[in-house]
């Protein structure tokens, strides 16, 4: 039995249907910012199309994009760099946790209410299960995170030191970008269904530009647009 293509019932080509998900996800554009581009480059489509691709189809390439990336990832479980950011949703403080391994790749986040052992346990709970114990972890000085790796018997693996962490607090700067341009969120579900995506797509295109010589950045580069083109592709 063959499968269906998930664009069938679309007008659009798939292709536009992609690119509109990328611009929005990727760069911090909001949702008239890439119904602009597109009608530059001749394509007439509503801002609440491009939503509605986006809440659509970036869930189902952030999956496939995963699935791809973690089968690949052994190293990840050398060093993990653990970090914690307040967002604002109605006005209300609530706190994103990012896991991000040596290399900057985002391995998981978490957006919870509150920033105690309990949070920090169900969220370092959520990555190992799905990527294993790291040799490292480095955090900052919240006591939460102690308390939750001791409660799991890692507290041995625990570092934390003055610019040790560098590598997670930069991982939040892409994320912030995109907050402001999305003019905050309004519900903890869109906020963790965003955030997910957004760390699938920045994983795929982060080529760490200024450690790479330019020859070898342009084909990093080459090669994950033609991954995301082939992304649901039947």
């Amino acid at each position: 039995m063959t499968k269906r293509s998930p664009f069938r019932y679309f007008k659009p080509s798939p292709e536009i249907i992609r690119l509109a998900v990328m611009l929005y996800v990727r760069f911090p554009l909001s949702l008239r910012n890439v119904e602009d581009l597109l009608n530059e480059r001749g394509i007439d489509v509503s801002h609440e199309s491009v939503r509605y691709w986006w809440h659509r189809f970036g869930p189902m390439f952030a999956s496939e994009i995963r699935k791809r990336r973690i089968a690949a990832m052994k190293s990840s479980r050398w060093r993990w760099h653990l970090d914690e950011m307040f967002v604002k949703i109605n006005g209300e403080r609530h706190y994103f946790w990012r896991a991000v391994d040596h290399e900057g790749e985002i391995l998981d986040s978490y957006v919870t209410k509150r920033r105690d052992k309990k949070a920090a346990l169900k969220f370092l709970k959520k990555a190992m299960r799905k990527h294993g114990r790291p040799e490292v972890i480095i955090t900052d000085r919240l006591h939460s995170y102690g308390a939750a790796l001791k409660e799991i018997g890692a507290s041995g693996r625990q570092e934390t030191g003055r610019w040790l962490n560098n590598r997670a607090e930069n991982s939040h700067l892409p994320f912030r970008r995109r907050e402001r341009a999305m003019l905050c969120f309004r519900r903890m579900q869109s906020l963790q269904k965003f955030a997910a995506v957004h760390a699938s797509i920045y994983n795929l295109f982060n080529s760490e530009r200024s450690l790479t010589a330019r020859s070898n950045f342009k084909l990093n580069r080459a090669a994950a647009l033609t991954e995301w083109r082939g992304l649901c592709a039947v």
